[in-house]
């Protein structure tokens, strides 16, 4: 796939030698509340020569997916959603994803250094860049099959606040969509009594506010809740949040929102490369913001180097 010499698209920049041209531009249209279709028409104009596709449905988007060649870069338009529900196609078929930030969360885009970037920005940085690995998750429960995820898996509260987020009116963005969720997930507030294991040492045996792991450093549409948290080091972040009524839910926030959480005695971070959680009764879970099937039994593990992405 690689070009032994340079390319020009309108978008104005030269494409360096060994960097694929990209042989697909997948927008999703959807994104953001409908506002990523606005790139569609800037997109083709700048891209050409690349097809464009705006799916119709998952299954159409992965089916373009399935007939590229091995290697090929794909420019997605979209945010975390987008990338979620492609991730199972873009690792097996080894696709480098060039990433146009269009979502509402873009925790993703964050940890790449592309969430600054405008369409303009971040397409020309798309276009030079060379690929490299990031890790990615994968959870297992006794309900599904095992899916992958490339920036979070939530499991209790958070997961709660997160399903809850995609019932918020469609004018909030970003940290206040998660804002307003959490205020109304904290009315009805539950802990959860867990049993958490890493890499075969029990870390937990009692009641927890949430046990989530992470790869990237921020989710939520970015609440640094894993700072340091790096996406090629091999292992995945688990952050336990232990047992607190509502006033101490609510006084917690803050401290999530500015990154100083870890300072409270009841909250843990740790990396692994293995986990298993096990719950009393059914937990609340999403991956990326995407509801999942309740479940008692969790496992979730680290694939190393699984993804190809262009990254700053």
């Amino acid at each position: 796939m690689a070009r032994r010499g340079a390319g020009r698209f309108n978008a104005g920049v030269t494409v360096p030698a060994l960097v694929p041209e990209p042989a697909l531009c997948l927008l999703n249209p959807h994104a953001a509340n409908g506002r990523c279709a606005a790139l569609a028409a800037p997109l083709r104009e700048a891209l050409p020569q690349v097809p464009q596709v705006l799916p119709d449905n998952v299954d159409n988007a992965r089916q373009r997916l399935q007939a590229l060649p091995e290697g090929s870069r794909v420019l997605v338009a979209g945010g975390d959603g987008t990338v979620h529900q492609l991730l199972p196609t873009l690792v097996a078929r080894r696709l480098q994803l060039a990433l146009l930030p269009g979502g509402t969360g873009n925790d993703l885009a964050r940890a790449l250094g592309l969430a600054r970037l405008g369409w303009q920005d971040a397409l020309a940085h798309a276009l030079r860049a060379p690929a490299s690995t990031m890790d990615v998750g994968e959870i297992g429960t006794e309900h599904t099959e095992a899916r992958l995820f490339m920036s979070s898996l939530t499991a209790g509260f958070d997961a709660a606040i997160a399903l809850r987020a995609l019932a918020a009116p469609k004018w909030l963005r970003g940290q206040p969509r998660y804002l307003w969720a959490t205020l109304r997930e904290v009315a009805r507030l539950q802990v959860y009594p867990l049993q958490v294991e890493a890499d075969g040492r029990l870390l937990h045996d009692g009641p927890l506010l949430f046990a989530s792991s992470l790869n990237t450093p921020t989710y939520g549409s970015g609440m640094p809740a894993a700072p340091g948290a790096r996406i090629d080091d091999g292992a995945l972040a688990l952050l336990r949040v232990g047992a607190f009524g509502r006033l101490g839910a609510l006084g917690m926030m803050p401290l999530l929102l500015a990154g100083q959480h870890l300072r409270h005695p009841r909250v843990t971070l740790s990396a692994f490369q293995r986990l298993r959680l096990r719950a009393v009764g059914a937990l609340p879970l999403a991956v990326d913001g995407e509801p999942l099937p309740a479940a008692a039994d969790i496992t979730v593990t680290v694939r190393p180097a699984a993804l190809q992405v262009v990254r700053r």
